[in-house]
């Protein structure tokens, strides 16, 4: 398989993986412990807060690219981690475990074939 496929796939996989981050905020906040409008709030809220973050300062074509290609990456581990965390914590916890194990491996791979890299 040549370089590009697999660089191909790599990205596939993180981008879904950044979807499911999202969800999974919103997921969490649709099941915290308080009242329905402070639920719905939160289960958009949470989502559009990520979204923007992420495109502003994460994205490889961020609109304020002000932190380094090393430090975005730390940035990004740190959404997916807490992300897995709020699965876990909303009684998900095979699932935010096992989001927690894809990310890290899809965020290494991603660092290290530096595909989010600006050039």
């Amino acid at each position: 398989m040549e370089m590009k496929a697999i660089s191909n796939m790599v990205l596939t996989a993180f981008f879904l993986l950044e979807l499911v981050a999202i969800f999974a905020y919103g997921y969490w906040g649709y099941h915290i412990q308080a009242g329905m409008s402070l639920k719905i709030i939160l289960a958009i809220a949470l989502p559009l807060f990520i979204t923007i973050l992420w495109g502003v300062f994460l994205s490889p074509k961020a609109s304020l690219p002000i932190f380094s290609y090393r430090v975005r990456t730390a940035l990004k581990l740190i959404v997916f981690v807490v992300a897995s965390i709020a699965l876990y914590a909303t009684g998900r916890g095979v699932l935010g475990v096992t989001f927690l194990s894809l990310s890290l491996i899809f965020v290494a791979s991603v660092f290290i074939l530096k595909l989010h890299e600006v050039k």
